[in-house]
C-alpha cells in the first residue's frame, strides 16, 4: 500500500485563485486588503517566510508593507510600530514574525495587536473565540491543515484523532478544530506515556513536535491520515518533517510531504485571513 499524497501546493493554488477573485471584487468597492509584516532580527528561516508571504500577497493583489528591524530593536520601539499599524486604515492585517529576539516579550507584542487585525489568530481574544467555537481568525497552520483535509474529502466526524505537540500555534488550535468537526481528540506531548501505542489508535495523526522523523511506521495505524506539520533542517541541508516519510508512506492512507504539504497552506490561509479582515472593515460599503 502506498499513501495518497495530500498535496498542499496544488490545494493552496486553488484556494489562492479564489482569494485573488475576491480581492478583485473588494477592490471594485474601493477597498484594497493590506497586510503589514514586521521582522525583527536576522533569523534566516524567518527571512525566507517573510519573502514568501510578500510574494504571495503580490500574486493575489493584496497590498503589503514590510518592516525589517534590527536585532537591537527595543520592545518599546516595536510596540510603537504595532500601535501605528493598529491606527493605519490601509492595513487590515498585522503579522509580527516569530520568534522575536530574547529581550522582547512575544506575549506583550501579540496582545498589543488589535484583535480585528490579528490575522495570525494569536491574540487571547481570538484564541478565546476559537475555544468557544466562534472563531474570528483561525491560526494559519491549523486552518491550513483543516482546509487540506476538507478539500481532499477526508471525513473527520466520529474519527479518532491524535495530535502530537501542544503548542499554542499548532497543537492546541488544531485539536479544537478537530473536536469542532466531531472527532475524538487526544493531545500528546513529551510526558505522554507509551506514545507509540496512543498514535497507533489514530485514524488521523497530526505531528507537530519539531523532532525530525520522530513518527515511524510502527507508530501508525494501517490506512491512517498522517499530517506532518514539522519542518526540520538536517546537517546536510535537507528538509524533513516530524514523520519518517519513507517508512510511513508505505503504511498510511494519506500523507503530507515535506516540503510541499502544510507549508504552502499556512501562507494561503494568512492571505485568506487578511482578505476576511478587509471584508469585515468594509462591511456596509
Amino acid at each position: 500500500m502506498t499513501a495518497k499524497i495530500l498535496d498542499g501546493k496544488s490545494i493552496s493554488e486553488e484556494i489562492k485563485n479564489a482569494i485573488k477573485f475576491e480581492v478583485g471584487r473588494l477592490k471594485g468597492k474601493g477597498v484594497t486588503p493590506g497586510l503589514a509584516v514586521v521582522l525583527v532580527g536576522d533569523n534566516p528561516a524567518s527571512k525566507v517566510y517573510v519573502k514568501n508571504k510578500q510574494k504571495a500577497c503580490e500574486n493575489v493583489g493584496i497590498y503589503s508593507e514590510e518592516y525589517k528591524l534590527p536585532e537591537s530593536t527595543s520592545q518599546e520601539e516595536l510596540l510603537t510600530i504595532v500601535d501605528r499599524l493598529n491606527k493605519n486604515s490601509k492595513i487590515h492585517g498585522i503579522l509580527v514574525q516569530l520568534p522575536l529576539p530574547k529581550h522582547i516579550n512575544s506575549d506583550t507584542i501579540l496582545k498589543a495587536i488589535n484583535p480585528s487585525k490579528d490575522v495570525d489568530g494569536f491574540h487571547p481574544y481570538n484564541v478565546g473565540m476559537l475555544m468557544i467555537g466562534e472563531p474570528v481568525f483561525i491560526p494559519c497552520t491549523p486552518y491550513g491543515v483543516m482546509k487540506m483535509v476538507e478539500h481532499s474529502g477526508i471525513a473527520v466526524e466520529g474519527k479518532t484523532a491524535v495530535v502530537v505537540g501542544r503548542s499554542n500555534i499548532v497543537g492546541k488550535p488544531v485539536a479544537l478544530l478537530l473536536m469542532q468537526k466531531n472527532a475524538t481528540v487526544t493531545i500528546c506531548h513529551s510526558k505522554t506515556k507509551d506514545l507509540a501505542e496512543v498514535c497507533k489508535n489514530a485514524d488521523i495523526l497530526i505531528a507537530a513536535i519539531g523532532k525530525p522523523k520522530m513518527i515511524r511506521a510502527d507508530m501508525v495505524k494501517e490506512g491512517a491520515v498522517v499530517i506532518d506539520v514539522g519542518i526540520n533542517r538536517l546537517s546536510d541541508g535537507s528538509l524533513v518533517g516530524d514523520v519518517d516519510y519513507e517508512e510511513v508512506s508505505k503504511k498510511a492512507g494519506w500523507i503530507t510531504p515535506v516540503p510541499g504539504g502544510v507549508g504552502p497552506m499556512t501562507i494561503t490561509m494568512l492571505l485568506n485571513n487578511t482578505l476576511e479582515a478587509a471584508r469585515k472593515s468594509a462591511e456596509g460599503l
